[in-house]
């Protein structure tokens, strides 16, 4: 058997034909870049305050509750079932499956520059041809072959391009981070304000309870007196009338009781009839005091706000990436190991070899697929700046909307409690006349129907201002602490 060795050039001038092959056209894939890039969108202005800080700033921060703000409402109740819908809503445990998914894809990107390895061996029998290529003695005979090879791999970032895949998929993932966190808040806040319309319900119907009361009293009333001839039919009908009516309400606020506890179990992950004696008490919960004045910097630590922010940040990125395509990719790969035909002779010394292959690819003939690809992400970039404006405008107005209700829910609690004072003077002054004879029972019944209206609204008025508050701690981002600069690398 003969052998045939093949010379190689020296390392060297191989490498450096490859750099002046590569110089000889960077210029050129700079140039087929197109024009600058201006983008169609900007971000927000600054005087919308979310990355200015100050010491009403810190005040405001310092004022609010760090985490957990529903605690504050003084329901233990409540704190338990938020840490149930925390721990097995569904939507939730889909935020966390799109956050591992993120890192996953940043972890697979980071290896793109890691030095690749590889091991290889196998064994051939094989009869050759006698009218091929191969030469005899091998010819016409039937060998047995053996190789046994360890590669090596490295794609150098010359160019940043893998650096800026790294970037824009490390952004991506901080984006599903505070993503999650945005849903743990708005779970959260689904929960108290579904807790406190369900107590709102449970005050309604004691209301409604007392007015069915009445509206029974005054049918029995009214009888007695179509009875002794003081009243006609026309009195006795419209009470009449008044109590199926106050049954109606009763019946329409157990149905809106039913589905608001429904409604509870399955944000808690449960099944729908698990809370069915769940009875929040309204006057049992408490108002957390808010400062008179919100700096513009919680805004900027809403959840919300930071993931559309890593959005931009990952799609500007990306364009960078998209940059580095237009320059020369570099690969090397080395190799080194056994080959001989003839299985008793793939470990003797002679049965060695080894390479060294330096690749270098131009994008010569793909300028038009590049700048395409590179609108593409220029145009990310512009959706996703329009996307965090309108978030931040979002938030703006949440947050304005909330203080806006709160001033004016403690202007007409002020004016509904001096109603309400009113009509209980004057149903005391009813109660009285009647007790002294000076009046019938009819006007103390009718009467009382101010009364009830009354405090049917102080009902509406305390859950609106509880459920104001808990928009606001939404719309401030819910005491969450911007952790995304720390995500980690998946390790598995």
């Amino acid at each position: 058997m003969s052998s045939h060795r093949f010379a190689a050039p020296p390392l060297h001038r191989l490498a450096a034909g490859l750099s002046l092959g590569a110089a000889a056209l960077v210029l050129a894939g700079c140039a087929s870049q197109g024009p600058a890039y201006a983008p169609l969108a900007t971000l927000a202005p600054d005087a919308l305050g979310l990355q200015a800080r100050s010491a009403a700033d810190a005040t405001t921060e310092a004022a609010l509750p760090a985490a957990q703000w529903w605690g504050a409402l003084g329901d233990a109740q409540l704190n338990q079932l938020v840490a149930l819908a925390l721990q097995d809503n569904p939507s939730l445990a889909a935020s966390q499956t799109r956050l591992d998914k993120a890192l996953a894809l940043a972890t697979a990107t980071s290896s793109a520059t890691d030095v690749r390895g590889s091991f290889t061996t196998d064994a051939t029998r094989q009869h050759y041809s006698a009218n091929g290529m191969i030469p005899a003695p091998i010819a016409g005979h039937t060998y047995n072959s053996g190789n046994v090879q360890l590669g090596l791999g490295w794609n150098p970032d010359f160019f940043g391009k893998h650096r800026a895949e790294l970037d824009a998929a490390l952004g991506q993932a901080r984006a599903a981070q505070a993503d999650r966190a945005a849903a743990a808040t708005q779970l959260a806040g689904q929960v108290a304000r579904s807790y406190v319309g369900l107590a709102r319900l449970l005050a309604q119907r004691d209301v409604a309870q007392r007015t069915l009361v009445q509206r029974q009293a005054l049918l029995d009333l009214s009888q007695q007196r179509t009875r002794a001839g003081l009243d006609s039919q026309v009195e006795l009908t419209q009470a009449q009338a008044g109590l199926p009516d106050a049954r109606t309400q009763v019946e329409m606020l157990d149905e809106q009781i039913t589905l608001a506890r429904r409604t509870i179990a399955v944000l808690c992950g449960q099944a729908p009839d698990a809370q069915q004696a769940l009875a929040p008490q309204l006057a049992a919960l408490q108002l957390q005091a808010v400062p008179t004045v919100l700096g513009g910097d919680l805004l900027g630590r809403r959840p919300d706000v930071v993931a559309a922010r890593w959005r931009v940040e990952a799609a500007t990125r990306g364009i960078d990436s998209a940059k580095a395509e237009f320059y020369p990719d570099v690969n090397l790969t080395a190799f080194v190991g056994l080959s001989a035909v003839g299985l008793d002779q793939v470990f003797q010394g002679s049965s060695r070899q080894l390479g060294v292959t330096p690749a270098l690819r131009l994008p010569i003939f793909d300028g038009k697929r590049l700048r395409a690809q590179l609108r593409g992400k220029q145009a990310d970039l512009d959706s996703a700046i329009a996307q965090y404006n309108g978030v931040v405008l979002d938030a703006v107005k949440g947050a304005g909307d909330a203080v806006a209700s709160m001033q004016s829910l403690e202007r007409q609690q002020q004016l509904q409690a001096e109603s309400l004072a009113k009509a209980e003077r004057a149903y005391d002054f009813a109660v009285q006349r009647y007790q002294a004879g000076l009046t019938g029972q009819v006007v103390v019944l009718n009467t009382e129907n101010q009364v009830i209206a009354q405090r049917r609204l102080a009902v509406d008025l305390r859950a609106r201002e509880l459920d104001t508050r808990i928009a606001l701690m939404q719309a401030l981002g819910g005491g969450w602490q911007d952790d995304t600069a720390r995500v980690q690398l998946s390790q598995k």
